[in-house]
């Protein structure tokens, strides 16, 4: 059976030389994969000039949706995944990581697009900025798509979740992708990818295939597009220094094995809770995908008085997992990827014990279930001990990537954080304690050398993810020997796909190119009350400005009996007039507020369903008994709602609420949002 790419709009398979791939079980031969005849320009010129336009017109609303009713076709074929993971060597739970959780990732994106970035095809970054004395001349950020081509290279590891993790943040940025999965499993990539291509959900020319070389295909990249890398850091040197990459200041994110730490704390003994989790963590991530996580652990940090007791109590706990066919429900690990990996494996383990002693393990006699050892993958939990870690370098700088993990004691936290660092960059280390003192201790002093720091006590740990799941909405990714990268993160990760443009000019010319209004802008005043209008109607920047209150000591008497607010600057004289800034009794903030609505609400029925909330609320000038008020309320920004069973079309209106005195001055301002009908 030949393995397919899915280029330029088809399904085909390269021709000459192939490789095979193997059933990670059994050792059978599942097919060859080859690229051999791929016109790699092309491809990446196919991505840029069918999928990029179309996705480019979409506001992320639009591609939010698009995600979603993608992850929801996946969902419900999830299941036909499964038997094709399972040859990977994957167990029920790591199957349920890989594509479960990849298809979450999508689910995730999804919501945040559409919950937390505008419904445009660009995205505003940060506020505005004052760049003259009177305000005719401000600077504003936007970030829009890069006109290139996505490059994601994964590795062998998770060929579903390592795929969606990538391209749901970049479809979310309008930008189109090419993934180029590991050779050794990239047939269960290119299942969910012709899962994905049936759907007809993405746009043509969106998402491209390529199970094999990349031939040339890095050679003929420009300033518009990405690469990332999950893969080895070896891999990411030879990619990060070619020509077209360095020449072009093509966006490289590179994410590389590390040897991630957990460390246990020094309180945390024998039969407090800390303990009993921390052996728990260690051993399934030493199983979890048989160890083949760029975040499981490798290094294992403990105390010295407690050496005997964790290397017992892991002995105890890994004794009890059952290797062999993942498909048997006794099973909790399986094989390794392929052969290849258990040679490499066993190669680094015998390196390891140049300055380390296996305490537990090794490939002498372990039992496998269902399967014969000499034809699968398969490698057996190994624990490892080196008792002077302050003066060895191999536990620190060469990972088995497989179940194999190396306990190393310290004497003080500072000898722990030491160790900790020692790593030169990872992509995540676990604390599991019940101090606080010693968790700040700790994450102060490692956090620069981690991407993420996961803290772990009783109180927590019900809920916790894990040492190992890194999770959409934080940020994955390490510093030094992990790759210097970032991936995920929420909406961080969309803007790794685009590009951030400063713009220059005239608050209202800004405001016609946003959408959105901008303090200084043009604020054309209402004709008719911008209550009375539907969605569609109001124009952004269109302003209704308000007759005007006298605020009286009645106001803040009865304010202050309704509200039960009795501070001393609303109701005490003498004590107000003691203030620097109030210099006598002044009237509540919120009265303000519930006064200036008072004045801008229209009272009767229309088309504003509710109130939807308030935001960025600051008081900036006291106002006293006598001062008279009105209010400015600008359209600042609209956004269309989904339609729901039982509801009216509508969509959230934003406006820009200024509350001035008799002397013209600001005494306030916030955000009001409206729910208002669109036309039906």
């Amino acid at each position: 059976m030949k393995i397919q790419s899915y280029i330029q709009g088809q399904w085909t398979a390269g021709s000459g030389n192939s490789r095979q791939v193997y059933n990670a079980i059994t050792g059978e031969a599942i097919g060859a994969v080859s690229s051999e005849g791929f016109d790699f320009k092309s491809i990446l010129a196919y991505g840029r000039q069918v999928g990029g336009p179309v996705l480019r017109k979409m506001s992320f609303h639009e591609r939010g949706r698009m995600l979603k009713a993608l992850a929801m076709y996946l969902h419900e074929r999830r299941k036909e995944f499964y038997p094709i993971s399972t040859m990977t060597g994957a167990t029920k739970t790591d199957t349920w990581i890989d594509v479960d959780g990849g298809i979450g990732t999508l689910f995730v994106f999804a919501s945040k697009g559409r919950r937390e970035l505008p419904d445009e095809p660009f995205y505003v970054d940060g506020a505005m900025e004052h760049l003259s004395k009177e305000g005719s001349f401000v600077g504003r950020h936007i970030c829009v798509p890069l006109e290139g081509t996505a490059i994601h290279i994964n590795a062998f590891n998770f060929p579903c979740w390592g795929m969606l993790e990538k391209i749901a943040p970049t479809l979310l940025a309008g930008m189109p992708t090419i993934v180029k999965p590991a050779t050794a499993t990239c047939y269960l990539t290119e299942a969910m990818v012709k899962t994905i291509i049936e759907s007809k959900i993405l746009p043509e020319g969106a998402l491209q295939l390529i199970c094999g070389s990349v031939g040339d295909l890095l050679d003929h990249l420009d300033c518009q597009d990405v690469v990332t890398l999950t893969g080895s850091a070896t891999t990411g040197k030879k990619l990060r220094q070619l020509p077209s990459i360095i020449d072009n200041s093509v966006r490289f994110n590179m994410e590389a094995d590390s040897l991630n730490f957990s460390m246990l704390g020094p309180e945390s003994a024998p039969g407090t809770p800390e303990f009993d989790l921390f052996i728990k963590e260690v051993a399934r991530e030493m199983t979890v995908k048989a160890g083949q996580k760029c975040t499981a652990i490798r290094r294992t940090i403990v105390p010295q008085n407690l050496v005997a007791e964790v290397m017992e109590a892991l002995k105890k706990r890994l004794e009890k997992i059952k290797i062999g066919d993942p498909s048997l429900e006794e099973v909790r690990m399986g094989p390794l990827v392929s052969r290849d990996q258990v040679n490499e494996v066993d190669s680094v383990v015998q390196q390891l014990m140049q300055e380390a002693e296996m305490v537990y393990g090794g490939r002498q006699n372990f039992q496998v279930v269902g399967a014969d050892p000499q034809k699968g993958a398969f490698f057996p939990t190994t624990l490892l001990y080196c008792d002077q870690p302050l003066r060895s370098d191999a536990p620190h700088s060469l990972e088995a990537f497989g179940p194999v993990n190396t306990v190393m004691p310290y004497q003080n936290l500072d000898e722990a954080i030491e160790l900790a660092k020692l790593g030169r960059g990872s992509l995540v280390g676990s604390l599991f304690t019940n101090d606080d003192r010693v968790a700040r201790q700790v994450v102060l002093g490692t956090a620069a050398y981690h991407g993420r720091v996961m803290i772990v006590n009783q109180y927590c740990a019900k809920e916790s993810t894990g040492h190992g799941s890194p999770l959409p909405h934080m940020v994955h990714g390490g510093p030094g020997r992990a790759g210097g990268g970032e991936e995920l993160g929420g909406i961080r990760s969309v803007l790794h796909y685009m590009q951030r443009t400063a713009l220059q000019g005239s608050p209202t010319t800004l405001t016609h190119i946003t959408n959105e209004w901008m303090p200084g802008a043009a604020q054309p005043e209402a004709t008719v009350h911008p209550f009375k209008k539907y969605f569609e109607d109001l124009q952004i920047g269109e302003t209704l400005t308000t007759h005007r209150r006298t605020v009286t000591e009645a106001d803040i008497v009865n304010f202050a009996g309704i509200s039960g607010d009795y501070f001393y600057a609303h109701t005490d004289e003498i004590a107000a007039k003691k203030h620097h800034i109030f210099q006598g009794r002044v009237a509540h903030g919120y009265f303000l507020v519930s006064a200036a609505a008072g004045l801008f609400v229209w009272p009767g029925e229309g088309p504003v369903l509710a109130n939807y909330g308030l935001e960025e609320l600051r008081f900036l000038q006291p106002v006293h008994i006598g001062d008279t008020i009105c209010v400015k309320l600008t359209v600042k920004r609209k956004t269309e709602k989904e339609k729901r069973e039982d509801e009216p079309l509508n969509g959230v209106v934003e406006w820009a609420a200024t509350i001035y005195n008799q002397d013209d001055e600001i005494v306030a301002t916030y955000t009001v949002l409206t729910l208002v009908a669109r036309r039906q």
